[in-house]
């Protein structure tokens, strides 16, 4: 974007879920609007995770540069000095109903006229910290949500609502746990194929009909109707069918990955259908976990035939990866669209 001045320069105002899967991801985003597209960055991590990588990284390790620092809020949690991912359900519950003010006041801070910051010119905020909308409508500026997770997992996460709807979840008794209501097939999601319940979140496998993390992603998957853009981190080859599903009923969407994320740290849709099947790089197990089972899979992996067909595929999606995320790749200019279409929109400038 060539050099402008602190006045004119945009400045993006990102802010991952705190938890490393998505932190990861977000930081990819941030840099590389930074380094390619000129933007002053502001990344918001909450105080426990600040903490978290001072000590794992050093105490330089968040300084950034004059035109890229991180700031933190508090996530509502009680204090503590462990090193560890929080308790999911309690980290949802806690910056769903706490976040929003503290977020508001971090954005009147870097507006004030007294700093030598740019206005802030958006927002970035992880999909499942939607209180951040409310903030970037409150300021006039736009804002685009950002999932971290595989596409089919955000289609999943969507049609929450048609389980509910269809009488499919809660499970009625503790019977339905082991004898077979779990395979049951769900063929009702646009762009999934092959999905069964229990391909979904275990903490959707619940008798409670107030289960805490279904009601949080009902209302989260309801609010990512309304930001000026999703941004997807995967690539259009890797999840065609389940992104056109996706561009059909929300805000327009851009795929700017892949990058590294971790599905383990985030409640996310488990995707075995497409691990093993639409993308052929791994092997389900059963439920009935046994020792001989786990073996010969694992030899099957290690040698087998099948474990040869994987290991191809995976290097074909890996080779189809790197060209997306280069120069010229389908990746980066998408971002490049997301910025001027989106980020810039209001600002008047490219």
């Amino acid at each position: 974007m060539g050099s402008m001045g602190s006045d004119h320069k945009p400045h993006a105002v990102c802010i991952p879920y705190p938890a490393q899967g998505h932190i990861t991801p977000m930081l990819k985003v941030a840099k590389l609007l930074h380094s390619l597209h000129g933007f002053h960055i502001t990344f918001v991590n909450t105080d426990y995770n600040h903490r978290r990588l001072l000590r794992s990284q050093g105490p330089a390790a968040l300084d950034g540069l004059p035109e890229f620092q991180f700031v933190t809020i508090p996530d509502g949690l009680p204090p503590s000095d462990d090193d560890s991912t929080q308790d999911i359900p309690s980290l949802c519950r806690s910056t769903m109903t706490t976040c929003l003010p503290h977020f508001r006041k971090l954005l009147e801070e870097l507006n004030d006229t007294s700093t030598s910051l740019p206005k802030v010119t958006c927002v970035i905020s992880d999909c499942v910290m939607s209180f951040t909308l409310d903030a970037a409508r409150g300021l006039g500026v736009p804002i685009a949500f950002f999932w971290t997770a595989s596409t089919c997992g955000f289609m999943g996460y969507f049609h929450y609502r048609h389980l509910i709807d269809e009488g499919i979840i809660p499970l009625k008794d503790a019977s339905q746990f082991t004898n077979g209501y779990l395979d049951t097939a769900i063929g009702s999601v646009p762009g999934l194929k092959n999905m069964r319940l229990r391909d979904f979140p275990s903490f959707l496998r619940t008798l409670d009909p107030d289960e805490f993390m279904v009601h949080f992603i009902l209302r989260e998957m309801e609010r990512a109707t309304m930001p000026d853009a999703i941004i997807v981190n995967t690539f259009d080859d890797f999840e065609r069918r389940a992104l056109e599903a996706m561009a059909a009923i929300l805000p327009p969407i851009y795929t700017v990955g892949p990058s590294p994320s971790s599905p383990a740290a985030s409640p996310t849709v488990h995707s075995a259908p497409y691990v093993c099947t639409e993308w052929g790089i791994g092997m389900e197990i059963d439920n009935d976990v046994k020792r001989k089972e786990v073996e010969g899979l694992i030899r099957e992996i290690m040698g087998g035939e099948k474990g040869k067909e994987m290991k191809r595929r995976a290097m074909e999606w890996k080779e189809i990866a790197v060209e997306a995320t280069q120069e010229g790749g389908p990746s980066l200019v998408n971002l490049k669209r997301l910025v001027h279409e989106v980020l810039l929109a209001k600002k008047g400038a490219v």
